[in-house]
């Protein structure tokens, strides 16, 4: 039987965009980084996972672990063993494509995923067919759940080393597609786990969104009323759960127009009106057409695509997209089947 195998891609420089500036969001520092890697470690091991794949980095995350890696002593002596990646190193979300093929092509049973909703898209986009277990550590949150990290490496390491079957273990998830054609037929393709927003504007520059007035629609796979971010706005329209059917979309008004105004948390600490236009259910499978003429397209809360008056764009929702690590679920699994239980021998 092959021995279990977990990838672990720690985003070394996520929270740190303009939102965390102009509305006061906290910033994991490095250390904080490396401690959450080290409890995963540690629970990785006590549940059999003896090697952990990782994503390098040049922020300093892999030469911190490392020194703890180095002394095998106190708390650092039952850790996973842990293989850095042979792979050149930018600093952009290259580094996560590339660090997630790998990682699929190794024969990775499972992903740890640390960051925002940007990473946890870059890591679905390139290996959706292996199973993530995704810890918050960006500025906008929506689909990683805030996790302690020694419980999310207890639930992963029981699904890879095959103690919490996969029927137990997983969980479906949603996803958006986008399609850009233009007049000569030639097709751009990204996807959004949670929410594509359309945006009047006409470059990207600064990637993250927290500008209402430039906004013209808002597209989720699932609306959480307790969500941060533009999702937040569907959230406090029509709630939607992550594992119902169908998606939301919503058209924006310009401001002092629309039926109404929303107050929604669009970033932490910044609560802003929202003018509604109107809205209406996304169904598996159906292309949405933006109406929008010009602009940018951002996927989870960053600018990626720009879109001329030649174009034309397209949402459509995906149900059953790929698979999570369910964590509460495989430890309701292993509370009820003693997973966690070790007998005792029987004194002489």
């Amino acid at each position: 039987m092959p021995q279990p195998l977990v990838g672990i891609i720690a985003n070394p420089v996520s929270a740190r965009d303009i939102r965390r500036v102009i509305a006061n969001a906290n910033s994991l520092q490095l250390a904080d980084r490396v401690n959450i890697v080290l409890r995963l470690l540690s629970s990785l091991a006590s549940c059999g996972v003896d090697r952990v794949l990782m994503m390098p980095d040049r922020e300093g995350l892999k030469v911190m672990l490392q020194r703890h890696l180095a002394r095998k002593q106190g708390p650092d002596a039952a850790l996973a063993a842990v293989e850095f990646l042979d792979m050149p190193v930018t600093a952009r979300v290259d580094d996560t494509f590339r660090a997630a093929r790998m990682m699929l092509d190794a024969g990775a049973d499972a992903l740890i995923v640390l960051g925002g909703d940007g990473t946890h898209r870059a890591v679905v986009r390139e290996c959706g067919q292996l199973p993530i277990a995704g810890i918050s550590t960006g500025t906008n949150n929506a689909y990683p759940e805030m996790r302690e990290p020694t419980i999310a490496g207890l639930a992963t390491g029981l699904y890879a080393t095959g103690r919490v079957p996969s029927r137990e273990a997983l969980a479906s998830n949603k996803r958006l597609d986008i399609e850009i054609r233009d007049r000569k037929g030639v097709v751009r393709r990204d996807i959004a786990l949670v929410d594509a927003v359309i945006s009047h504007e006409h470059f990207i520059g600064a990637r993250a969104l927290w500008k209402i007035d430039t906004l013209a629609a808002v597209y989720v796979s699932y609306a959480d009323p307790q969500a941060i971010g533009m999702s937040a706005i569907a959230g406090l329209l029509e709630p939607l759960g992550r594992h119902d059917a169908g998606g939301l979309a919503i058209e924006l008004a310009a401001p002092g127009k629309g039926e109404f105004d929303l107050h929604a948390p669009i970033a932490p600490g910044l609560v802003e009106p929202v003018p509604i236009a109107n809205w209406t259910r996304l169904a598996d499978g159906v292309p949405h057409r933006v109406k929008q003429r010009t602009g940018i397209v951002a996927l989870d809360g960053e600018r990626e695509l720009a879109f001329g008056p030649d174009d034309e764009v397209t949402v459509t929702l995906h149900e059953n997209a790929f698979r999570s690590i369910d964590v509460a679920a495989c430890m309701r699994y292993a509370a009820s089947s003693g997973l966690m239980r070790q007998l005792k021998s029987n004194p002489r």
